[in-house]
């Protein structure tokens, strides 16, 4: 049986083995907590580590008309698998954790003295996010943006996967560079992996010159 004994501070007697209890019950669930968000950010950039044909099998598996969430979109007339939006999917699928990972980044960067003057203010918490926090993070934002369009214009494995290779309908330059080269058409090979090229460098080099601008106005200010 636990021992009570007074509280000289307040003359309320407490038992000593409910406050160890307690204290390892909160220490448990703020072990659950950072486990949890450690565990959520590993499953949302397991597709920057993971084959894209893999990424590709799972959305299948996610919208094919064999799944629930598949026959439902089909059964009111949104099919995904082999069509456009299929494309669009895996595309954004594979790229996002360069978005994510980017924007993290951004946001940790920012001097959280600041949220904190703005909360002093009364303002409340949606104000702060957008008033505050994106204001600070845009620069970051922005070359999280160009990297996921910039890797999602080559995205090829999980596209081919779940969105296949349909002129017309889900080609995309990716798989397009993929089909000449199988037909032995090397001159539009040559056309579409030039095309790749300049454009994905052109993001990259459009990305720098931004940052590079926003920073040094932030020197400036400084």
């Amino acid at each position: 049986m636990a021992a009570i004994f007074p509280d000289d501070r307040s003359g309320i007697p407490f038992d000593h083995d409910v406050v160890c209890r307690w204290r390892l019950a909160c220490v448990f669930c703020l072990a659950q907590t950072a486990w949890q968000k450690r565990f959520f950010d590993a499953v949302l950039a397991l597709p920057m580590v993971l084959p894209p044909t893999s990424v590709g099998f799972f959305l299948l598996l996610l919208f094919g008309k064999q799944s629930t969430i598949g026959a439902f979109l089909i059964e009111h007339g949104i099919p995904v698998v082999f069509t456009f939006k299929a494309a669009v999917l895996a595309a954004f699928v594979v790229s996002f954790p360069l978005l994510y990972r980017t924007v993290r980044a951004s946001f940790a960067a920012i001097d959280r003295d600041l949220l904190g003057a703005a909360r002093t203010l009364g303002v409340s918490e949606l104000h702060v996010f957008f008033r505050v926090l994106l204001p600070l993070a845009k620069e970051g934002i922005l070359a999280g943006v160009i990297l996921n369009f910039a890797r999602s214009v080559g995205e090829f494995g999980a596209t081919m996967m779940v969105a296949g290779n349909i002129p017309g309908v889900t080609r995309t330059m990716a798989t397009a560079l993929y089909a000449a080269v199988q037909a032995n058409d090397y001159e539009l090979a040559y056309l579409w992996a030039g095309s790749l090229v300049a454009l994905s460098l052109g993001f990259i080099l459009l990305m720098n010159v931004y940052l590079l601008r926003a920073y040094s106005k932030t020197s400036e200010s400084l």
